[in-house]
C-alpha cells in the first residue's frame, strides 16, 4: 500500500474514532488494514531508521487510537502489544512533535499492570518516566496513588477514584481492580463471619444496587435468605465428614497382629 493510502486511511481512522458514536467495528477493520500496510512499510519492525517526521507521527497516532480502541473494545492483550509498539516513538524518537495522549496511555499502562497485580513491572514503567512528569502529571499520579491506596489498605479511596479519572478509558482497569479488592473483601469476611445482612455486604463491597449484591452473592455460592435479607456463606465446618470407623479398626488390629509376630 502507498503511502498516501495510508495517509487516507489513517484519516478515515481517526474521524471514525473521534466521532461522537464511532463504530468501534469498523475502526477495528481500519486498524487491520493499516497494521499490515505500517509493518510493509517497515514503521513497525524499524528494520530501516525513518526520518520522515510526517510518517513516523502519523504510524505513532494510528498506534494511539490502537490502544484506545483496544481499552473501549475491553481487549487487553491487544492494549499491551499497541503500547509495547509506542514504546520506540515515545522514547527513541525524540524529533516527533509531541503527542497529548503519551501520558494519558502511559498512565493507562501502568493501570493496567496495577489491575493484574504486576507490582515489579509497575514500578520498572514508573522509573523511565521523567521526574517532572512523575510528580506532576495527573494521568501518572492517578495510578501511583492508586498504588499507595492499594498498598494501605483504603479501598474506599480506590472506590471513589472511579470519580476523579483522567479519561473515561481509565473505568476499564479501576472495574477490574475493584472486582479483585472486592473478592478479596469476600473471602476475609467469609472466613470471618457465617452470615451478612445484603445492605452490609454491599456497603462493605461498594455495590451500589441489590441487583449487584444479588450477582456477586451467586458467583460466590453464598445462600441468600429473602425475609431476613441475609447472606449465609458457605463454610467447611459445616460439611459432615464421614469417618470409615469400622476400616480404621480392621487396619489397626493388622498392624498390631504384624507386630506381634515381629516381636
Amino acid at each position: 500500500m502507498a503511502i498516501t493510502e495510508v495517509k487516507s486511511l489513517a484519516q478515515a481512522l481517526s474521524k471514525e474514532y473521534n466521532a461522537a458514536n464511532p463504530d468501534l467495528v469498523k475502526c477495528g477493520q481500519y486498524l487491520s488494514q493499516l497494521k499490515i500496510a505500517l509493518i510493509e512499510l517497515q514503521y513497525l519492525t524499524h528494520e530501516d531508521k525513518h526520518n520522515n517526521i510526517e510518517e513516523l507521527t502519523l504510524a505513532r497516532d494510528v498506534l494511539e487510537i490502537g490502544a484506545q480502541w483496544s481499552v473501549r473494545t475491553k481487549d487487553i492483550p491487544s492494549f499491551e502489544r499497541y503500547m509495547a509498539q509506542l514504546q520506540t516513538y515515545y522514547n527513541d524518537q525524540s524529533e516527533l512533535p509531541p503527542s497529548p495522549l503519551k501520558y494519558n496511555l502511559i498512565g493507562l499502562n501502568l493501570l493496567c499492570l496495577l489491575s493484574q497485580n504486576r507490582i515489579s513491572d509497575f514500578h520498572t514503567a514508573l522509573e523511565v518516566i521523567e521526574p517532572e512528569q512523575l510528580h506532576s502529571n495527573p494521568a501518572i499520579q492517578h495510578p501511583i496513588k492508586l498504588e499507595q491506596s492499594l498498598m494501605e489498605g483504603s479501598y474506599n479511596r480506590v472506590w471513589s477514584s472511579r470519580s476523579d479519572v483522567p479519561s473515561k478509558e481509565y473505568l476499564f482497569f479501576i472495574d477490574i481492580l475493584m472486582n479483585t479488592i472486592r473478592n478479596e473483601i469476600a473471602s476475609c469476611s467469609e472466613k470471618a463471619y457465617t452470615s451478612l445482612p445484603l445492605k452490609d455486604a454491599g456497603t462493605l463491597l461498594f455495590f451500589n444496587s441489590m441487583q449487584e449484591i444479588l450477582n456477586f452473592a451467586q458467583e460466590r455460592n453464598w445462600k441468600v435468605n429473602p425475609v431476613e435479607q441475609k447472606a449465609y456463606f458457605h463454610s467447611d465446618a459445616d460439611e459432615k465428614v464421614s469417618i470409615p470407623a469400622e476400616q480404621i479398626i480392621k487396619q489397626t488390629m493388622f498392624y498390631a497382629r504384624d507386630m506381634d509376630r515381629i516381636v
